[in-house]
């Protein structure tokens, strides 16, 4: 069920907005004063797509499933009661993760395998670990950080929950764990790094962020973003492949930080991205800064666009 809001962002952030968007900005505005569609995804783990659908309609609910190759992506477009989504004995047992949209594509993005050493470095609350591990059939290993200790308990909750039995869970500074893994020559095939953001994506569902937004906040997250994916890149596997994303807009927590990394680790590739959504092309010029051509090659989600969160996702290869 959607829920409608009002929402009021301040004005700085539309003068951004519509700088990003244009004669879109009308849509996006509409798009964002509803609440988006009740997302699950199928945890095959425990069940099979078919199994689950199945049983959410024999209870009564209407099942939907958006994306073609994806039967485990499912929006239940019945009117729950408030809450019946998260006590459902179906979700109690693992069978589903309640997740947005656009918060899958990312894992989509990586591909994980089964038997690969993935790299989650900022894991909580784990809808994106517990979607690798399903990717991954249990099998190969997966190291998820988080540096808050309330949140790494919902983190392991979620991965008890889920099933998940090949994964690791550290609590360290993501900076600072990349650093100590280096010393024990360790390295990953794959890195995922759904970074700190300022979270301008999430208004559909979160409308206090435009509350809490604050420019300072964008410029001082792109500094800690683009140390992180520095100290990700030092530890990934040459052939490997790392995935950024964000649940924000802001070009200082995007390509910004994808430029820098194309800059400063010549070795590093953009990726071609195939996603089930329509997504638009990365921006190169922003508040008088250019950034790389490669950087087209990253996709922006907006909310108008796939009736989803709005969502950043970039992948990038370390050359052999």
């Amino acid at each position: 069920m959607k829920q409608k809001y009002n929402i009021e962002p301040k004005p700085l952030f539309l003068q951004r907005m519509e700088k990003l968007l244009g004669k879109e900005m009308g849509n996006y505005l509409r798009a964002i004063k509803s609440g988006p569609p009740c997302s699950i995804r199928a945890n095959t783990l425990k069940t099979l797509p078919e199994e689950l659908r199945d049983k959410l309609e024999k209870k009564g609910w209407k099942i939907r499933e958006p994306w073609p190759g994806h039967p485990e992506i499912m929006i239940v477009e019945s009117e729950l009661e408030p809450g019946e989504l998260g006590r459902a004995l179906e979700h109690l047992l693992g069978y589903y993760y309640v997740q947005d949209l656009a918060s899958m594509l990312p894992i989509i993005a990586l591909l994980p395998k089964p038997n690969e050493t993935v790299l989650d470095l900022a894991a909580s609350p784990g809808s994106k670990t517990t979607q690798i591990a399903s990717q991954m059939n249990n099998n190969g290993l997966i190291i998820a950080n988080e540096v808050n200790l309330g949140r790494i308990k919902i983190l392991a909750s979620n991965l008890e929950r889920c099933g998940v039995t090949n994964c690791i869970i550290t609590r360290k500074d993501g900076i600072a764990l990349c650093n100590a893994l280096g010393k024990e020559n360790f390295s990953a095939d794959k890195i995922l790094l759904d970074a700190p953001c300022s979270g301008e994506g999430t208004l559909r569902s979160t409308p206090k962020t435009s509350l809490m937004w604050n420019i300072n906040t964008v410029y001082s997250l792109s500094g800690l973003q683009k140390k992180m994916i520095a100290s990700a890149i030092k530890i990934l596997k040459p052939g490997g492949e790392l995935v950024y994303s964000t649940c924000t807009h802001a070009p200082e927590e995007n390509e910004e930080v994808i430029d820098f990394a194309l800059k400063n680790f010549p070795e590093m590739k953009m990726q071609k991205l195939s996603l089930p959504v329509k997504f638009r092309e990365g921006v190169t010029q922003w508040e008088g800064k250019t950034y790389s051509p490669q950087v087209k090659q990253c996709a922006r989600i907006y909310p108008q666009d796939n009736d989803t969160e709005g969502f950043f996702v970039a992948k990038l290869k370390k050359t052999e």
